[in-house]
């Protein structure tokens, strides 16, 4: 990863996630908005492009999340002495280095990789974020004082270095870990991004994914540890073009696809995109598309005025008898009742409004 002589360097020694965000806005400009506890520091200049957004939550657990492009090459300068949390970080898109201040050479976090860190007390890390690439970029920081006063967080079922890791509450030593690439994290992530709800049920959304991916990295490093991670002859960039002909079937449910076709389009053989499918979603191709119907299929039935009979036609199948079948299957509610149960829900709200 080579990085430019002509560098921005951020200097960072703050005490919570809202302190970093605030120094990379003196920095860098923008504005910093806040809505049911959503911070976005937006910005738009000759520095760089995007947003930056956090959300604190309860019990020392922090979202910080980077959709932003640089124009320059920033190295994010973070003193530990103040505020040292253990970070979860997964790379959506792009790549960025990391380093800590006793090592000599850089880092690459690469796409879809996912890292585990923290520093030692007084110690420093150094975050380097190339100029003119995509970034997108999921941190998940944990305060572990905090943390652990949780009751349910019952850290001593943790494999023994991660264990060891979370009751470091003094921040006495620095940790690393660089896992594989997941694809799995990947999805999650990219639905915690694509929450659309607003107000407090939106951030109730948020905070449940933001768990969902803590557990997963987790997972990750215990599967890793004791290397037990599933064992695929698919290389990084077959997993990248199932991950995408994946994306593919969600944007437009309704096309007739197969697997005979699909596989000359991936240029993959349908026995690696089985192999992939079941390895990435735990599903075959067909079940994964009929999944991913009936998930359009609910959406539409929340949230527009289509009848069943026209959910049908628009999701792609031709037999209402058929969809009403396996969406009962699926979600213990016929379609029928289910637009009847939103149906009465809104209107409840509705009446509540006017009250």
């Amino acid at each position: 990863m080579e990085i430019s002589d002509k560098l921005l360097e951020i200097n960072i020694e703050a005490e919570t996630t809202e302190g970093i965000v605030k120094k990379i806005h003196k920095v860098i400009g923008g504005t910093i908005t806040e809505r049911w506890g959503e911070h976005i520091l937006t910005i738009d200049n000759d520095i760089a492009q995007g947003n930056i957004r956090f959300i604190n939550f309860e019990w020392g657990v922090d979202l910080l999340e980077y959709d932003i492009t640089f124009h320059k090459d920033i190295v994010l300068v973070m003193d530990a002495s103040s505020f040292c949390p253990m970070r979860f970080l997964y790379c959506l898109q792009g790549y960025i280095g990391h380093r800590f201040e006793i090592d000599k050479n850089l880092k690459k976090i690469e796409q879809f990789q996912s890292v585990i860190t923290s520093n030692k007390d007084g110690g420093t890390s150094y975050a380097y974020l190339p100029k003119d690439i995509k970034l997108e970029i999921n941190v998940i920081q944990i305060t572990r004082r905090k943390f652990l006063k949780k009751r349910l967080n019952d850290v001593s079922l943790l494999n023994d270095r991660l264990h060891e890791v979370f009751i470091d509450t003094d921040h006495e030593n620095r940790f690393r870990f660089f896992g594989s690439v997941d694809l799995k994290l990947a999805d999650k992530i990219s639905a915690l991004r694509n929450v659309k709800q607003k107000g407090m049920i939106r951030i109730l959304l948020i905070e449940g994914l933001v768990y969902q991916i803590l557990s997963m990295h987790i997972l990750n490093h215990k599967r890793e540890i004791n290397d037990n991670h599933p064992n695929t002859s698919l290389l990084k960039r077959e997993l990248k073009q199932i991950r995408k002909i994946a994306k593919k079937i969600q944007k437009d449910v309704s096309l007739p696809y197969n697997l005979e076709q699909l596989s000359e389009e991936c240029g993959l053989s349908q026995a690696k995109l089985q192999e992939g499918f079941k390895l990435l979603y735990t599903r075959t191709v067909t079940e994964y598309i009929r999944h991913a119907r009936l998930e359009a299929a609910r959406d539409l039935l929340r949230n527009s005025d289509m009848n069943v009979s026209e959910v049908v036609y628009t999701i792609g199948f031709s037999s209402r008898s058929y969809f009403s079948k396996i969406f009962k299957n699926k979600y213990k509610i016929s379609p029928s009742e289910f637009k009847h149960k939103i149906e009465s829900e809104n209107a409840v709200e509705v009446i509540a409004k006017k009250i």
